[in-house]
């Protein structure tokens, strides 16, 4: 089964799991990878074991740490970069099968159940008809997916230039504070119109958003092996309980307990 050619072609089956890792000759290759702008017929759905990816769309950037499943509806242009993925799965969805779905990227969380099924069907030889127990637990499949939560570990960019200079000025350093009014003056717009026009074009306030940049970059850096005081202090907080206070307002958990929950 050639996954790439499945993951651009609309005929066989609506659905095919897969499970993939760093060895040679794994079927969906893992581990330190760039993948450019590109698109696919099918929906997927992925989901790895460790490491981190981070994906672009048009419309903004998210993080995939372990144990969450990204989901890239068909045809959505995206690119992705994967640090130290050594396993990992996903699902190939047609735009039929993928009814119900998101209708725009995301990451959703991912159940043992969920896990399991992805682990028993991978096994299936696709290019065979299935069998009556085998559509009912692709079903069951299916269910689990439109059923998972999604999670907050996106950042929508704004489309107008002027707005852009100054998401792009805050990702450069969101350790330094400038003001919205300091940036503003730097991107040639007054900060009245920038402010309509961050929420009007993100959906979120100015201070939201930057907090969301830095809670998505802290998830990377603590990914990669940062200790939480190295993390706070790159990232601009006052403390390191400062910075624990805020993970856990935004993720209902503390960084230790965050990745322990994952890792379990």
């Amino acid at each position: 089964m050639d996954l790439e050619n499945i993951g651009d072609s609309l005929d066989g089956p609506p659905l095919v799991t897969f499970w993939g890792s760093d060895e040679p000759g794994s079927p969906f290759r893992l581990g330190t990878f760039e993948y450019d702008w590109h698109c696919h017929a099918r929906g997927q759905l992925f989901c790895i074991e460790s490491g981190l990816v981070h994906m672009r769309t048009p419309a903004g950037s998210w993080l995939l740490p372990p144990r969450r499943a990204g989901w890239i509806p068909p045809g959505v242009m995206h690119k992705a970069s994967t640090n130290g993925v050594l396993s990992g799965w996903g699902i190939l969805l047609t735009p039929a099968a993928s009814a119900g779905l998101p209708k725009t990227p995301c990451v959703l969380s991912v159940t043992e159940v969920l896990r399991a099924l992805v682990q028993r069907t991978a096994t299936w030889h696709w290019e065979e008809r299935l069998s009556p127990p085998q559509r009912r637990l692709a079903a069951v499949l299916m269910d689990e997916v439109r059923a998972a939560p999604t999670e907050s570990l996106h950042l929508p960019m704004p489309a107008d230039r002027r707005v852009l200079r100054i998401a792009e000025a805050v990702l450069a350093d969101l350790a330094r504070e400038q003001t919205f009014h300091e940036l503003a003056q730097q991107a040639g717009i007054s900060e009245r119109s920038a402010r309509r026009l961050f929420n009007v074009e993100t959906g979120m306030s100015f201070a939201s958003w930057r907090q969301q940049a830095r809670l998505l970059l802290a998830l990377e850096y603590l990914t990669a092996g940062q200790s939480i005081i190295e993390v706070a202090d790159g990232l601009g907080y006052a403390s390191a309980s400062s910075f624990i206070a805020m993970f856990r307002k935004a993720f209902g958990l503390s960084p230790r307990r965050y990745f322990s929950v994952r890792k379990s």
